[in-house]
């Protein structure tokens, strides 16, 4: 039986004559341009491929540089942010200062007793028992941190620190009801201890007499008695001010000005005195018998 298809040349034919042609067009192509246009239209088909084959590289070099610059963009609002709340704290000094400067000209001559050192700390947690009003700082004892150091933001007072482990500190807020600070009007220095009503928008005025002179408005700043808290840093506004009759005393409420709500970076306070110097000890005169 006649195969219907006829038996073509062996493979190695083939071979040599795709070898042939391969040259052949090679040799006509770079000594006479003849497939010039062919070239063109061979690249238009093929430039799809191209940049199909192209895409993954360019999809992970984007992705890379987003990755990137969002990383440097959260570095630098971050760093930006914490320079603004440094900037707003030397604004509330300022403020003071302002005000200091009209009543106590005879002062202005008085060294400064304190240099203030800073440290920004990021809340890490909020305590959820409702007696009990307290945040955890991520700075430590690592970083200096101790007992008793007064904790602000650019408000205003948010309270002190209560207790200091190696990496985190614990945050004792104004509002606290075991909490209080002393403090004193702007308007005409008349003094008192604000403490805690349990309540994060509000403080107490306890003791304070009936003819006190206290408005609804008066500005309330740390008067620094206690050596606690630095002077002339805001506490809060008195937001009402009432009497009972048949009670010696008045019923003043103060909404303080960091909303303790929704804080979420604080500033951490150092006091240091400056020109302070420490007399050394007189050496004690001899009492043995001389000569």
């Amino acid at each position: 039986m006649k195969p219907i298809f006829g038996r073509g040349p062996s493979l190695s034919i083939r071979l040599v004559l795709a070898v042939v042609a391969s040259l052949a067009i090679i040799v006509a192509d770079s000594r006479y341009h003849s497939f010039t246009e062919a070239k063109v239209y061979l690249n238009s088909l093929v430039s799809p491929l191209q940049y199909m084959a192209n895409s993954p590289r360019v999809l992970l070099d984007s992705a890379s540089t987003q990755l990137m610059s969002r990383k440097s963009l959260l570095t630098q609002a971050e760093r930006m942010e914490q320079e603004l709340f440094l900037l707003r704290d030397d604004l509330l000094r300022l403020r003071h200062l302002e005000q200091e400067n009209q009543r106590l000209r005879d002062l202005l001559g008085s060294p400064v007793r304190y240099d203030t050192r800073r440290m920004v700390g990021e809340i890490m947690s909020v305590d959820t028992d409702p007696f009990s009003q307290q945040v955890v700082l991520d700075k430590g004892s690592i970083q200096g941190v101790f007992e008793g150091q007064p904790v602000l933001n650019e408000q205003g007072v948010v309270g002190q620190v209560i207790s200091v482990g190696k990496t985190t500190s614990r945050v004792l807020l104004i509002t606290d009801i075991s909490h209080g600070i002393p403090v004193r009007v702007a308007r005409n220095d008349i003094r008192a201890i604000a403490s805690g009503s349990g309540q994060l928008d509000s403080l107490v005025l306890h003791n304070i007499t009936r003819n006190t002179d206290i408005r609804e408005g008066d500005v309330l700043l740390s008067s620094g008695l206690a050596g606690r808290f630095p002077e002339g840093y805001p506490v809060g506004r008195v937001s009402h001010v009432g009497y009972e009759e048949g009670q010696p005393f008045a019923d003043i409420r103060v909404q303080p000005f960091a909303a303790l709500d929704r804080v979420r970076y604080l500033l951490l306070l150092w006091l240091e005195p400056r020109g302070m110097e420490v007399e050394a000890d007189p050496v004690p005169a001899s009492t043995e018998p001389q000569p």
